[in-house]
């Protein structure tokens, strides 16, 4: 039977005491499996620094920290979202739509609705490409417009967004109905 292999980690955490905690739970587990800290990290932009030059197995990492999160920015796929005690990870690719109201922003999925502390026009020059603006508080996804339709309200139209996945219609402002026209061309517009 060949030799166990030593797992190496490297714990990133802007608060020393954590990952000193970390590190005593590693110890506490070494009986039981090889473990080795091959590094300590106390901002994303050092933990990549230090994974380029030192290999590691496991990356412990906070989910929450000054300049770049746990949850990195670059070529990020999932959405976090902390709700009594848990951490949802959403991938951005089933989002419906994102609308912001006063310091959160709702994400919307087919499943459900979660809050997240980010800012509306952070995640437009971040998910530019996957979204696009229907109105000053709200990104749609794409890929999630089904169609347009015109109603009335108050004696005026207007152009809503119906979405796949989710019976909430989406208002479009005055200053975004170029999307419909946009997204129209490929057939998506009714009413």
């Amino acid at each position: 039977m060949g030799e166990a292999k030593t797992l190496r980690v490297v714990i990133v955490d802007d608060e020393a005491p954590a990952r000193s905690r970390l590190r005593e739970l590693l110890a506490d587990c070494a009986g039981e499996i090889a473990i080795t800290v091959a590094g300590e990290a106390a901002s994303g932009p050092e933990a990549i620094e230090l994974l380029a030059a030192t290999p590691a197995d496991v990356v412990l990492l906070d989910v929450r920290m000054p300049e770049m999160d746990g949850i990195a920015r670059a070529a990020r796929t999932h959405l976090c979202a902390q709700e009594r005690g848990k951490v949802h990870l959403i991938p951005v690719k089933d989002v419906v739509y994102l609308k912001a109201e006063l310091k959160y922003v709702t994400v919307r999925t087919a499943a459900r609705e979660y809050l997240i502390e980010e800012a509306l026009t952070k995640l437009e020059e971040e998910f530019g490409e996957r979204f696009v603006r229907a109105h000053r508080n709200c990104l749609v996804a794409r890929a999630a417009v089904r169609g347009f339709e015109r109603t009335m309200q108050e004696g005026e139209a207007h152009w809503e967004v119906l979405l796949e996945g989710v019976d909430e219609r989406i208002a479009v402002s005055r200053r975004q109905q170029h999307i419909v026209r946009e997204l129209g061309k490929s057939g998506r517009t009714s009413g």
